[in-house]
């Protein structure tokens, strides 16, 4: 006799456990911090919403989100198609360089960010930065402070995501290019089509899952920056604000000024945005893809 097979969910418990342990139980507290005064010794008193109402009103908690917002989009447009051209690249690569080269691109995504930070300061630190004593000054440019500038803040965290994921992205793009049959581009060029005309209308769309997964990941890796900001602009967004984030705000609000209450709500109070932006990526990337007609 067939011994009875044990309930699915049995052996899923232990996943379940961990997961309300490290998860759903900070998660629950959090949100009941959230609702609580800012008292930092002894009892809090109840404020219900009274915190997220503050952040209405709250000029810098504005600044942040909007700041927030303007990066994700930057690091997306620079991310995606930059490693979406280096993995057309790599295709054409010989064979025998390939393993060294994916190790390459694959070592900035397996160092700490901590680290990673740390090495990026040497390169963008001030007039004595490698940047600047390498390629601006020999070319006769003034050296630019790309951390202490406002103008440039922004521009600095956006290249340090650039150099930390460029190379895992570009490998799942060309995962995703591999996985393409290749009777849809003998088909397309059949017909005449051109190289980009190919791209366009085959590789494209038929490319669109493996996009948004990527967008998806690197929009959740950009949202929680924390490590690389930290480290350039000293826990605070720099000069100006110009690269105050909400994460950031939410440590500056949380472990400089004591108010837990409201960070716990500067916390929260992003992922309504965060969700929605991740349902567009994955609705749009669910979407029924077809190769058009290339000529």
């Amino acid at each position: 006799m067939p011994r009875p097979s044990r309930p699915p969910f049995l052996l899923l418990a232990p996943f379940f456990a961990v997961l309300a342990l490290f998860w759903l139980v900070p998660l629950a507290r959090g949100l009941w911090i959230s609702m609580q005064g800012n008292t930092l010794f002894g009892t809090p008193a109840f404020v219900g919403l009274e915190n997220y109402r503050g952040l209405l009103t709250d000029a810098r908690y504005a600044h942040a989100l909007r700041n927030t917002v303007v990066y994700c989009g930057m690091v997306l447009l620079a991310v995606l198609p930059f490693s979406l051209f280096l993995a057309h690249l790599l295709r054409h690569v010989h064979k025998t360089l390939r393993g060294f080269l994916h190790f390459c691109l694959l070592l900035p995504g397996l160092t700490p960010p901590l680290v990673l930070a740390l090495l990026y300061l040497l390169v963008f630190h001030g007039p004595a930065g490698l940047l600047n004593s390498v390629i601006v000054r020999p070319l006769g440019l003034p050296g630019v402070d790309w951390i202490a500038d406002p103008r440039f803040i922004k521009f600095s965290l956006v290249l340090l995501m650039l150099w930390r994921w460029t190379g895992f992205m570009t490998l799942i793009f060309l995962s995703g290019i591999e996985g393409i049959p290749g009777a849809y581009h003998d088909a397309a060029r059949s017909e005449g089509a051109s190289a980009w005309q190919r791209f366009r209308h085959v590789t494209l769309p038929l490319l669109r899952p493996v996009t948004a997964f990527a967008a998806a990941f690197l929009l959740l890796d950009t949202f929680v920056l924390f490590e690389g900001g930290y480290v350039l602009l000293g826990g605070s967004g720099g000069t100006l604000d110009a690269g105050l984030l909400l994460v950031s705000y939410a440590y500056v609000t949380a472990f400089t000024l004591g108010n837990f209450g409201t960070a716990a709500a500067v916390s929260f109070s992003s992922l309504p945005v965060l969700l929605i932006a991740l349902f567009a990526i994955l609705a749009w990337g669910r979407s029924r893809a077809k190769p058009g007609r290339a000529a």
